[in-house]
């Protein structure tokens, strides 16, 4: 699943006419880097949720067919639902397995491994995060790690990078409506359901202007 629901606010005023996955990268619109790299892992299957300026999402990835893929849109309407909100508005759409998680304003060159859940995945766990070494924007990070287990209190805490895996079940006892994916993290990691890697590769959270010109 590709997150693409999002208003851009600390974009403007460059998503007031465009969504930010369609704004481009060295001229390719950033949601084409993750469709791309999503069919080079077999993936064949992708869901998409949309809220702003969403039809030119739709109208610009169509069926997903131009890259072998085989694209289902998640359309929640104005305001967006949050990113935990969208996922489990798309959940009927995502099936009973772990799925691969995207957030649609990052970009980076981590490997998906051809998909294959971590082998550190076990029938406990909820989510697999892929952290990064905390950018300029982000220096008090997300997460701790030891090992693989992701933790919320440590000495040294690293920046969820928008990229993972979740089982469905981490929305089990949810409702539909708005609410943060992270809520849902934070509880799993208490329980010591989550397990991460530490990537550090390039990776750039696109979230300004700014950062959008370093990026390019």
């Amino acid at each position: 699943m590709i997150l693409a629901a999002g208003r851009g606010e600390r974009m403007r005023p460059l998503t007031d006419n465009h969504p930010k996955p369609l704004l481009k990268v060295y001229g390719k619109p950033l949601i084409e880097y993750h469709l791309e790299t999503i069919a080079a892992a077999g993936i064949d299957e992708v869901v998409i949720n949309t809220a702003w300026l969403g039809e030119q999402i739709v109208a610009h990835v169509g069926d997903g067919s131009r890259w072998g893929l085989r694209v289902h849109f998640s359309q929640e309407g104005w305001p967006a639902l949050e990113t935990g909100g969208g996922i489990f508005r798309a959940l009927p759409l995502l099936g009973d397995e772990p799925f691969l998680l995207i957030n649609g304003d990052v970009w980076s060159d981590w490997n998906l491994k051809s998909c294959v859940l971590p082998d550190c995945w076990t029938s406990s766990t909820r989510a697999h995060l892929v952290l990064v070494p905390n950018p300029m924007h982000h220096l008090q990070g997300d997460f701790g790690l030891q090992e693989r287990l992701v933790l919320r209190s440590a000495a040294q805490k690293f920046t969820y990078s928008g990229i993972g895996f979740l089982h469905p079940s981490l929305f089990d006892g949810c409702h539909e409506g708005r609410f943060k994916l992270v809520s849902l993290l934070h509880d799993a990691v208490h329980k010591q359901q989550v397990t991460g890697e530490l990537f550090l590769g390039h990776w750039s959270d696109v979230g300004t202007p700014d950062r959008l010109a370093l990026l390019q």
